[in-house]
């Protein structure tokens, strides 16, 4: 099958492209090795099926970010038959150089300029037929977000795929990086010159590559000579030379215009420290906490975990399983209060399932729109003191609507040290909405009961972020973005990505929740949750508790919000004083992440890794409750 890449440097429109391309038939899933998406689906041209790849945004193909570097990998393992360069056309001279290095790799490239009517509107100005003798490729002009230039594009693409080349380009690579790769003698999927080139610029991946494929000693001798002359330059001397390159390419063929991007009011109130937090506020507040947490968390949970599914399906269910089997054990398996059905399947389909779906659609949207980096970069100063870039944003955020669903987010982070910080904070001091409601409503009657606990959540959650960032190894990732214009999404687009997203989910994440599920029919089989249950009376009684509060806190780890229902129901027996109700509300709040929060963090950091969080966390929440019973002179019980 002919396979086709996107690429291009983030926020051109290399998504709304692949969905304009394939349409419904597309799937998301993680690069191998990586927790960066892949989106990959099919399209017919001039009656060939071909593969398509939408791959992460890129600069150049020597990578400095996670997404970079899984580009380039794709790149080389997939040799893609055609490369679709897509580029802003108002930022042509930025986005050129990775053109020029396309092309030297030795990839049949198509460059499409796309956002034309953007760069119109600036007065931005391109000889796109004379751009393109000079390259030697084909270069179209596009705008995706009204449909223009699509039909134009689907054309080319298939006369450069059935007619086996996208031109007759020259090969445009620095003459060190040219006498470097003729010391070469392997076979690689990118051109001598470029493969040598980075192997100068000591890319590991690249090194090890060249290792395997060479004699060594002739490698030594050779290439050795040609670092040395490379020493002697100035640091990103190849890059500097491509931009150069770029320059003279576009020398009386772009014209950038005399308009700024960038002018306009809305545009600058989002990227001012201080008049952004109003419009960062108001988007947060609509669209993680209304819209996903509560119209995904709260209505459309109700309405398919608690009615579809909790009176209708599977009551019916049960009872024609409970009358086919005669097999007790089986039958409370599939069915009993861990059942692969009435727990796992409920769980993914029911609770999480909704708020997966509400919060891709949301995602998607401040994709599109170009707000997602301007909020980053109003969060990234106050970030980085808990060794996290201004992307941790969005996963933060979404913990406020659902905290499994912000585990999975933490992909969007940089390092595994972010996702790390990211996700021990998440199952640390950040409530969910249903929990958080709930544990409001409860304290509201008491101004200070309230102000207290907000106190002492938000210090853990600070004192933890920091003191992750001074014992964990390694720096915070460097924060660098591209800040696009903000722009009106095209509903269809994002419908498009939420069902591809959607669909990854069905596939990914329903085996954990069954998986989980078994485990917990395991332990309630083997007598375990009751010991458990009972064990947790005398440390209750440490942090001034009645031990009525375990069932609360096993609850609360099923479920959150069900853990604060069982927290109201004592408080309104009067069973809790106003003191153990703080207490209580703390601890609850800094306990365990739920079932399915768990689940999610195994299936994204690991068992070990995640374990040790849940461990760590635990005994955080038990020293806070203790630490505040002393504060609050309260009794050990």
């Amino acid at each position: 099958m002919l396979t086709v890449a996107l690429v291009g440097n983030p926020n051109v429109g290399k998504s709304l492209l692949f969905y304009h391309l394939t349409g419904n038939y597309a799937t998301v899933s993680n690069y191998p090795g990586t927790t960066v998406e892949v989106s990959q689906g099919r399209t017919n041209l001039a009656g060939r099926t071909c593969l398509v790849y939408d791959t992460p945004g890129m600069y150049s193909l020597s990578p400095v970010s996670v997404e970079e570097a899984v580009t380039r990998r794709l790149l080389w393992e997939a040799k893609p038959d055609l490369v679709v360069h897509v580029a802003d056309a108002k930022n042509l001279p930025r986005m050129l150089p990775l053109t020029l290095e396309l092309l030297a790799a030795g990839f049949n490239v198509i460059l499409v300029l796309n956002m034309m009517d953007e760069a119109e509107k600036l007065g931005v100005r391109i000889r796109r037929a004379e751009l393109s003798r000079r390259l030697g490729i084909p270069v179209l002009q596009a705008a995706f977000a009204h449909g223009r230039g699509l039909a134009a594009l689907r054309r080319e693409m298939a006369a450069c795929l059935l007619g086996g080349k996208a031109g007759g380009h020259v090969c445009r690579e620095h003459p060190l990086a040219i006498k470097a790769g003729r010391c070469l003698k392997g076979r690689y999927p990118f051109a001598a010159a470029v493969v040598a080139r980075l192997f100068l610029e000591q890319d590991k991946e690249i090194q090890a590559a060249v290792v395997a494929r060479e004699n060594k000693a002739v490698l030594a001798d050779c290439l050795t000579l040609f670092a040395d002359e490379l020493a002697q330059q100035e640091a990103g001397f190849f890059a500097v030379w491509r931009y150069r390159e770029a320059e003279k390419l576009l020398a009386g063929v772009f014209y950038p215009g005399s308009e700024k991007p960038g002018g306009g009011l809305v545009d600058k109130l989002t990227l001012d420290p201080l008049g952004g937090l109003l419009p960062a506020a108001v988007v947060l507040y609509a669209g993680l906490y209304l819209f996903v947490g509560r119209f995904g968390a709260g209505y459309l949970v109700d309405m398919i975990e608690g009615v579809l599914l909790g009176e209708i399906i599977l009551p019916r269910l049960t009872n024609w399983l409970s009358a086919l089997s005669g097999w007790p054990s089986f039958l409370s398996l599939l069915t009993g209060e861990f059942g692969l059905l009435t727990l796992g399947l409920r769980y993914a389909v029911g609770v999480v399932m909704p708020i997966v779906g509400t919060y891709f659609f949301f995602f998607a949207l401040l994709e599109d729109s170009g707000y997602l980096p301007r909020l980053a970069y109003l969060a990234d100063a106050g970030l980085k003191k808990l060794g996290l870039g201004g992307r941790a944003v969005i996963p933060l955020a979404l913990g406020f609507g659902c905290g499994t669903m912000a585990v999975l987010v933490t992909r969007v982070l940089e390092s595994r040290r972010e996702r790390l910080i990211a996700t021990f904070l998440l199952a640390l001091a950040v409530p969910c909405s249903a929990q958080l409601g709930l544990i409001m409503a409860l304290l509201s009657r008491e101004p200070f009961a309230l102000l207290l606990w907000a106190a002492a959540v938000g210090g853990i959650f600070f004192l933890a972020g920091s003191m992750l960032n001074l014992l964990l190894p390694g720096q915070p990732a460097q924060f660098f973005l591209e800040l696009p214009p903000l722009r009106r999404p095209a509903l269809q687009a994002i419908l498009q990505k939420t069902m591809a997203r959607m669909r990854w989910y069905f596939a990914e994440v329903i085996p954990v929740f069954c998986a989980v599920s078994f485990v917990l029919w395991l332990l309630q089989q083997t007598g375990f949750l009751a010991a458990l249950t009972a064990a947790l009376a005398p440390l209750l009684g440490r942090m001034g508790l009645p031990p009525a509060l375990g069932r609360v806190f096993l609850s609360g780890f099923f479920r959150r919000d069900y853990g604060a229902a069982g927290l109201f129901d004592l408080y309104r027996e009067g069973a809790l004083s106003e003191g153990q109700l703080l207490v209580a509300a703390v601890v609850l709040s800094l306990f365990l992440p739920c079932l399915a929060q768990l689940a999610m963090m195994i299936r994204e950091r690991g068992l070990a890794a995640s374990v040790l969080i849940a461990c760590a966390v635990a005994l955080l929440a038990v020293a806070a409750g203790i630490l505040l019973r002393i504060l609050l002179c309260l009794p050990v019980l």
